[in-house]
């Protein structure tokens, strides 16, 4: 009997079945984002969307975003849990586009990995999937690629795009900021996805596995950790409308943190200080921290220590504005108010990430109680 003939993609690493498997797997909580507007269904080579809706726009602009997880994906590797890293993937796109006041239109995802595990990639998909979900956005398509010798087999990484579309005279930035204008704080829900390479060289310094309990954290180190990336796209569009022309810019706080990306939304000339008394860190920054024998203040440049995305509106707005926001379970409060004039004498971040923009840095000190 003559031999079976072999397939040399799959000797060379690659399983092209487990890869169909995974799209199997992961079809279902694709199309649960799929309104009429998307066309084609799953597995084509394009997503297809249907932008017959932007002729109701007087002048629709179309805002694109995209990024990844970074390091948290080796925490999700390390305790093998891949269902949240979907969650902070959308989180960290599509909570850009929001940042312009656009609405999210859809989303494509490319996963690349060492060695397909069809359950695995399809959890991952599942987690975008429903936060694509929870914000308005379809998930229109993506990419896994097997990348044997490049990746080890169990190793990954995530990236993702979305575009969203946004009413050129309502865009929402630095031009609309006035003297006065209140400086909201919204909460993050954590660490969201960044400094995780800071947080990754604490815990190993320390001799911590992510398998230990942490008493301070309620939980493995593991799953305090991955707590995944509180998403905003919904509740402040909401605002937005709710609360007409209240809102003048948005800022995510990302990589850079607090002063760096609200400096990046003030124009120039414009300072605000930012007030530490008016929260409290989480306890997750507090034990990181502690761990590494710093201050909250040294990190202030890498994690975004509790606030995870700020609003600059009308000072007449605030309390409206703060309301609506609790509401929509979106624990906010005022942090500071931007100034034209009489900048006082010190150091202070001034724009960031190639943004001339306003001056903005942090006083006082952290209240200790729980916000």
């Amino acid at each position: 009997m003559a031999a079976s003939p072999t397939n040399p993609y799959s000797e060379a690493g690659v399983d092209t079945a487990a890869g169909d498997l995974a799209v199997e797997l992961m079809k279902s909580s694709v199309r649960a984002t799929h309104g009429p507007e998307v066309l084609g269904g799953v597995g084509g080579f394009a997503g297809l969307f249907d932008a017959s809706a932007l002729r109701d726009f007087r002048r629709p602009l179309l805002a694109t975003s995209t990024d990844g997880v970074g390091t948290k994906v080796a925490i999700a590797q390390a305790i093998d849990k891949h269902d949240t890293i979907g969650q902070d993937l959308v989180g960290m796109v599509v909570d850009d586009i929001v940042v312009v006041g656009a609405k999210p239109l859809f989303m494509t995802d490319y996963i690349a990995c060492g060695k397909v595990f069809p359950q695995r990639i399809a959890d991952i998909v599942r987690g975008i999937a429903e936060a694509c979900a929870a914000t308005g956005t379809a998930l229109v398509g993506g990419e896994t690629a097997e990348h044997p010798g490049l990746l080890g087999p169990r190793d990954y990484d995530v990236a993702g795009a979305a575009t969203g579309v946004v009413e050129a005279d309502a865009i929402l930035g630095a031009d609309r900021v006035t003297d006065g204008d209140a400086v909201l704080a919204i909460a993050s829900s954590g660490l969201h996805s960044n400094g995780y390479s800071l947080v990754r060289h604490i815990i190993t310094g320390a001799g911590i596995s992510y398998g230990d309990n942490s008493a301070d954290l309620g939980g493995t180190w593991g799953e305090a950790l991955l707590e995944p990336t509180r998403l905003y796209t919904l509740p402040l569009l909401r605002l937005i409308d709710a609360i007409p022309g209240a809102v003048h810019a948005l800022s995510h706080v990302t990589g850079g943190g607090i002063a760096a990306n609200l400096a990046r939304v003030l124009p120039q000339g414009s300072w605000a200080e930012v007030d530490r008394s008016t929260w409290s860190p989480s306890p997750v920054f507090r034990v990181l921290s502690d761990i590494a024998g710093s201050s909250l203040e040294s990190a202030e440049g890498t994690w975004n220590l509790g606030i995870g995305f700020l609003a600059v509106v009308s000072d007449s707005a605030k309390d409206a504005a703060i309301a609506a926001l609790q509401t929509e379970g979106m624990p906010a409060w005022q942090v500071g108010t931007v100034r034209f004039d009489g900048r006082p004498a010190g150091e202070f971040e001034q724009g960031a990430k190639g943004v001339d923009g306003g001056a903005v840095r942090l006083v006082g000190a952290y209240a200790d109680g729980a916000k």
